[in-house]
């Protein structure tokens, strides 16, 4: 587990006994947090999880726990898998070095999905770039406009690259590629957008809560099923009891 690192802005090569500063901004939550996520996923037997780039060693956590119980008590817990989208790391608009986080204290430091085009538009045009003329892929040198012809490749409909998107922008001035990527990233977000509004403002039908309470009750039904079979291998509950409600072959069904 290295994620503690980068939350305190370490080198991978930084241990906490080498470093006065990194003891003193160490929190349990940076430790709790990888346990906690694997019990969350082991607990409802998702098969398959969607994560960041920076998830992937949480998930691969994870699956070593699943490992480790299924060795002394049999197949049980079902083992994830990692599902990586293309966008594996959006970095912020305003520090293009650090990943996009909805909780930076800077609201213009991300794309929020029910942002207005007005919005989005004020918010990549405020993004931080440089002075360099012309666009071009470089995230060493040029993180800023590196980020924001990423995010556009994540949305361009003909499937083109961050390198494929600098080519076709590098005669741009950065008003103006400014300007194509709020457009491109509006356009895709347009009934996404469209959609939350018409739910939010107008729920007569609850919806919503409809959605939360089944969901609810769906997510109890399976937790309960992992936890009667969990103890009843770990001989924390009777044999005959558990025996009346689930089998450990239902885990899977």
């Amino acid at each position: 587990m290295t994620q503690w690192k980068s939350k305190l802005t370490l080198s991978d090569e930084v241990s906490a006994s080498d470093s006065t500063s990194a003891k003193a901004g160490l929190k349990l939550g940076l430790f709790s947090y990888p346990v906690l996520q694997a019990a969350d996923i082991l607990l409802y037997g998702a098969t398959h999880v969607p994560v960041g780039e920076d998830q992937v060693q949480h998930l691969e956590f994870a699956r070593q726990c699943a490992d480790q119980f299924n060795t002394v008590h049999g197949e049980i817990l079902v083992k994830p898998q990692t599902v990586l989208s293309s966008a594996k790391r959006v970095m912020s608009l305003k520090e293009p070095r650090l990943k996009m986080s909805k909780s930076h204290q800077d609201v213009r430091s991300r794309i929020q999905l029910n942002d207005s085009p007005e919005i989005i538009s004020d918010k990549i045009r405020l993004a931080l770039t440089d002075l360099v003329t012309g666009v071009s892929y470089d995230p060493d040198h040029r993180p800023g406009v590196s980020n924001l012809l990423a995010i556009m490749s994540y949305f361009d409909e003909q499937g083109r690259t961050a390198e494929e998107l600098a080519q076709a922008c590098n005669s741009m001035n950065m008003r103006q590629f400014k300007a194509t990527v709020s457009s491109a990233i509006s356009e895709s977000l347009a009934s996404t957008r469209d959609k939350y509004d018409r739910i939010i403002n107008n729920d007569e039908t609850h919806y919503l809560d409809d959605i939360a309470i089944e969901g609810s009750n769906k997510a109890r039904r399976q937790a309960d099923k992992t936890m009667t079979v969990v103890r009843q291998v770990m001989g924390l509950e009777r044999e005959g009891r558990a025996n009346k409600r689930f089998y450990a072959g239902q885990l899977k069904g």
